[in-house]
Protein backbone atom coordinates (compact mmCIF):
# COMPACT_ATOMS: atom_id res chain seq x y z
CA UNK A 1 0.00 0.00 0.00
CA UNK A 2 1.37 3.38 -1.26
CA UNK A 3 2.03 5.99 2.07
CA UNK A 4 1.94 9.87 1.49
CA UNK A 5 5.60 10.41 1.54
CA UNK A 6 5.70 11.95 -2.10
CA UNK A 7 4.95 15.71 -2.65
CA UNK A 8 3.75 15.28 -6.75
CA UNK A 9 0.85 13.69 -7.48
CA UNK A 10 0.59 9.43 -7.65
CA UNK A 11 -0.29 8.72 -11.56
CA UNK A 12 -2.76 5.61 -11.47
CA UNK A 13 -2.65 4.82 -15.66
CA UNK A 14 -6.40 2.66 -16.35
CA UNK A 15 -8.45 2.03 -19.23
CA UNK A 16 -11.91 1.90 -16.81
CA UNK A 17 -13.00 2.43 -13.18
CA UNK A 18 -15.40 0.60 -11.34
CA UNK A 19 -16.87 2.88 -8.52
CA UNK A 20 -18.47 1.49 -5.22
CA UNK A 21 -22.20 3.39 -4.43
CA UNK A 22 -22.76 3.84 -0.52
CA UNK A 23 -19.64 5.58 0.95
CA UNK A 24 -17.69 6.56 -2.21
CA UNK A 25 -20.44 7.83 -4.56
CA UNK A 26 -23.08 8.37 -2.06
CA UNK A 27 -23.94 9.49 1.76
CA UNK A 28 -26.35 7.17 2.43
CA UNK A 29 -25.14 5.92 6.17
CA UNK A 30 -28.10 7.52 8.00
CA UNK A 31 -31.08 5.73 5.59
CA UNK A 32 -28.70 2.16 5.72
CA UNK A 33 -28.50 2.18 9.12
CA UNK A 34 -32.23 3.64 9.76
CA UNK A 35 -33.35 0.95 7.66
CA UNK A 36 -31.59 -1.95 9.35
CA UNK A 37 -31.88 -1.01 12.58
CA UNK A 38 -35.69 -1.40 11.73
CA UNK A 39 -35.22 -4.73 10.29
CA UNK A 40 -33.05 -5.77 12.89
CA UNK A 41 -35.68 -4.73 15.97
CA UNK A 42 -38.59 -6.24 13.64
CA UNK A 43 -36.30 -9.70 13.84
CA UNK A 44 -35.29 -9.83 17.27
CA UNK A 45 -31.83 -9.10 16.02
CA UNK A 46 -28.70 -7.71 18.09
CA UNK A 47 -28.22 -4.06 16.70
CA UNK A 48 -24.49 -3.30 16.45
CA UNK A 49 -24.37 -7.32 14.86
CA UNK A 50 -26.64 -6.44 12.20
CA UNK A 51 -24.99 -2.82 11.32
CA UNK A 52 -21.14 -4.66 11.52
CA UNK A 53 -22.29 -7.53 8.75
CA UNK A 54 -24.77 -5.49 5.99
CA UNK A 55 -21.61 -2.84 4.96
CA UNK A 56 -20.10 -4.11 2.50
CA UNK A 57 -22.09 -6.92 1.75
CA UNK A 58 -25.42 -7.95 -0.40
CA UNK A 59 -28.37 -7.64 1.34
CA UNK A 60 -29.90 -10.95 1.15
CA UNK A 61 -26.35 -12.59 2.07
CA UNK A 62 -26.55 -10.55 5.69
CA UNK A 63 -30.19 -11.68 6.26
CA UNK A 64 -29.21 -15.36 5.37
CA UNK A 65 -26.47 -14.92 7.78
CA UNK A 66 -28.42 -13.11 10.10
CA UNK A 67 -31.81 -14.91 10.06
CA UNK A 68 -31.12 -18.44 8.22
CA UNK A 69 -34.40 -19.73 9.40
CA UNK A 70 -36.29 -16.63 7.33
CA UNK A 71 -36.87 -16.48 3.70
CA UNK A 72 -34.39 -14.43 2.92
CA UNK A 73 -35.67 -12.79 -0.62
CA UNK A 74 -39.04 -12.04 1.12
CA UNK A 75 -36.81 -10.14 3.75
CA UNK A 76 -34.47 -8.97 1.36
CA UNK A 77 -37.79 -7.27 -0.27
CA UNK A 78 -38.94 -6.06 3.26
CA UNK A 79 -35.27 -4.29 3.24
CA UNK A 80 -35.04 -2.85 0.05
CA UNK A 81 -38.58 -1.07 0.65
CA UNK A 82 -37.15 0.38 3.66
CA UNK A 83 -33.95 2.04 2.16
CA UNK A 84 -36.10 3.40 -0.79
CA UNK A 85 -38.11 4.99 0.75
CA UNK A 86 -35.79 6.36 3.26
CA UNK A 87 -33.85 8.94 1.06
CA UNK A 88 -33.43 11.76 3.58
CA UNK A 89 -29.49 13.10 3.74
CA UNK A 90 -28.67 11.34 0.74
CA UNK A 91 -26.45 13.31 -1.03
CA UNK A 92 -23.43 13.04 -3.45
CA UNK A 93 -19.89 12.88 -1.32
CA UNK A 94 -16.90 15.86 -2.11
CA UNK A 95 -15.32 15.51 -4.95
CA UNK A 96 -17.73 12.67 -6.71
CA UNK A 97 -19.82 15.60 -9.40
CA UNK A 98 -16.54 16.72 -10.97
CA UNK A 99 -14.82 13.49 -11.09
CA UNK A 100 -17.30 11.80 -13.21
CA UNK A 101 -18.41 14.91 -15.10
CA UNK A 102 -14.62 14.32 -16.59
CA UNK A 103 -14.89 10.96 -17.35
CA UNK A 104 -16.34 9.23 -20.28
CA UNK A 105 -19.73 7.89 -20.06
CA UNK A 106 -18.14 4.41 -21.34
CA UNK A 107 -15.42 4.46 -19.10
CA UNK A 108 -16.51 4.00 -15.55
CA UNK A 109 -19.68 2.03 -14.08
CA UNK A 110 -21.10 0.97 -10.63
CA UNK A 111 -20.64 -1.91 -8.84
CA UNK A 112 -22.78 -2.39 -5.83
CA UNK A 113 -24.26 -4.56 -3.30
CA UNK A 114 -27.11 -2.64 -3.57
CA UNK A 115 -30.17 -4.23 -5.26
CA UNK A 116 -30.60 -2.87 -9.11
CA UNK A 117 -33.77 -0.95 -7.71
CA UNK A 118 -32.28 0.29 -4.85
CA UNK A 119 -28.76 1.49 -6.65
CA UNK A 120 -30.89 3.13 -9.52
CA UNK A 121 -33.51 4.87 -6.69
CA UNK A 122 -30.36 5.89 -4.55
CA UNK A 123 -27.93 7.76 -7.34
CA UNK A 124 -31.10 9.58 -8.66
CA UNK A 125 -31.65 10.90 -5.38
CA UNK A 126 -28.24 11.55 -4.55
CA UNK A 127 -27.95 13.67 -7.91
CA UNK A 128 -25.23 11.09 -9.18
CA UNK A 129 -25.94 10.30 -13.24
CA UNK A 130 -27.12 6.74 -13.14
CA UNK A 131 -25.40 4.31 -16.04
CA UNK A 132 -27.18 2.55 -18.15
CA UNK A 133 -25.59 -0.66 -16.96
CA UNK A 134 -24.40 -1.15 -13.98
CA UNK A 135 -23.44 -4.50 -11.60
CA UNK A 136 -25.54 -4.93 -8.71
CA UNK A 137 -26.62 -8.00 -6.61
CA UNK A 138 -29.34 -8.97 -8.94
CA UNK A 139 -26.14 -9.51 -11.55
CA UNK A 140 -23.70 -11.89 -9.31
CA UNK A 141 -24.48 -15.07 -7.79
CA UNK A 142 -21.50 -14.05 -5.23
CA UNK A 143 -21.03 -10.41 -3.48
CA UNK A 144 -18.13 -9.26 -2.02
CA UNK A 145 -15.85 -9.80 -0.79
CA UNK A 146 -15.79 -12.36 -3.70
CA UNK A 147 -14.10 -11.10 -6.65
CA UNK A 148 -16.77 -11.89 -9.19
CA UNK A 149 -18.70 -8.16 -8.54
CA UNK A 150 -15.55 -6.46 -10.11
CA UNK A 151 -14.74 -9.12 -12.63
CA UNK A 152 -18.57 -8.34 -14.27
CA UNK A 153 -17.87 -4.50 -13.77
CA UNK A 154 -14.27 -4.53 -15.90
CA UNK A 155 -16.15 -7.15 -18.68
CA UNK A 156 -19.38 -4.96 -18.66
CA UNK A 157 -16.53 -2.10 -19.84
CA UNK A 158 -15.12 -4.61 -22.17
CA UNK A 159 -11.87 -3.89 -20.29
CA UNK A 160 -9.68 -6.93 -18.24
CA UNK A 161 -9.86 -6.92 -14.94
CA UNK A 162 -6.11 -5.69 -14.33
CA UNK A 163 -7.02 -3.07 -16.90
CA UNK A 164 -9.61 -1.30 -14.28
CA UNK A 165 -9.33 1.02 -10.72
CA UNK A 166 -11.83 0.22 -8.27
CA UNK A 167 -12.96 2.82 -5.61
CA UNK A 168 -14.21 1.39 -2.45
CA UNK A 169 -14.15 2.50 0.71
CA UNK A 170 -14.81 -1.30 2.60
CA UNK A 171 -12.61 -3.73 3.73
CA UNK A 172 -14.51 -6.55 1.84
CA UNK A 173 -14.64 -4.16 -1.36
CA UNK A 174 -11.46 -3.53 -1.24
CA UNK A 175 -10.85 -6.92 -1.07
CA UNK A 176 -12.45 -7.95 -3.87
CA UNK A 177 -11.09 -5.62 -6.16
CA UNK A 178 -7.78 -6.66 -5.26
CA UNK A 179 -8.75 -10.70 -6.05
CA UNK A 180 -9.97 -9.46 -8.93
CA UNK A 181 -7.15 -7.92 -10.19
CA UNK A 182 -7.71 -4.22 -10.18
CA UNK A 183 -5.82 -1.44 -8.95
CA UNK A 184 -7.64 -0.31 -5.12
CA UNK A 185 -8.16 3.03 -4.15
CA UNK A 186 -9.79 3.50 -0.78
CA UNK A 187 -11.24 6.02 0.92
CA UNK A 188 -10.61 6.13 4.72
CA UNK A 189 -13.03 8.67 6.13
CA UNK A 190 -15.93 6.05 6.77
CA UNK A 191 -13.54 2.95 7.72
CA UNK A 192 -10.53 2.60 10.08
CA UNK A 193 -7.54 2.13 8.11
CA UNK A 194 -6.56 -0.67 9.37
CA UNK A 195 -9.45 -2.24 7.57
CA UNK A 196 -8.10 -1.69 4.05
CA UNK A 197 -5.08 -3.21 3.81
CA UNK A 198 -5.96 -4.95 0.71
CA UNK A 199 -6.20 -1.32 -0.98
CA UNK A 200 -2.85 -0.54 -3.37
CA UNK A 201 -3.80 3.55 -2.47
CA UNK A 202 -5.68 5.32 0.49
CA UNK A 203 -7.01 8.42 0.11
CA UNK A 204 -9.23 10.30 2.43
CA UNK A 205 -11.83 11.25 -0.17
CA UNK A 206 -12.24 12.29 -3.68
CA UNK A 207 -11.63 15.80 -3.36
CA UNK A 208 -7.88 14.90 -4.35
CA UNK A 209 -8.40 12.90 -7.11
CA UNK A 210 -8.52 14.07 -10.92
CA UNK A 211 -8.88 12.30 -14.43
CA UNK A 212 -7.49 13.15 -17.75
CA UNK A 213 -7.84 11.10 -20.90
CA UNK A 214 -5.14 10.58 -23.73
CA UNK A 215 -4.61 8.06 -26.46
CA UNK A 216 -3.49 5.69 -24.06
CA UNK A 217 -6.48 5.72 -21.52
CA UNK A 218 -7.26 7.19 -18.59
CA UNK A 219 -4.80 8.82 -15.84
CA UNK A 220 -5.85 9.37 -12.32
CA UNK A 221 -4.26 12.10 -10.71
CA UNK A 222 -4.21 10.88 -6.22
CA UNK A 223 -3.12 14.83 -4.85
CA UNK A 224 -3.31 13.38 -1.22
CA UNK A 225 -2.41 9.78 -0.15
CA UNK A 226 -3.65 8.82 3.28
CA UNK A 227 -0.42 6.81 4.96
CA UNK A 228 -0.94 3.26 5.70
Amino acid sequence: MASSNSSSPIRVRCQGILFDMDGILISSLGSVERSWTRWAEMRGIDLALALQTTHGRRAIETVALLRPDLDSEAELKIVEDFEIADNEGLKALPGVCDLLRSLPADRWTVVTSATEKLARARLADGGIPVPTRLVTANQVTRGKPHPEPFVAGAALLGFKPQECVVFEDSASGAVAGRDAGCTVIATTFSHPVESLDAAHYLVEDLTGVTAEQDEGGIVLRLATLVAS
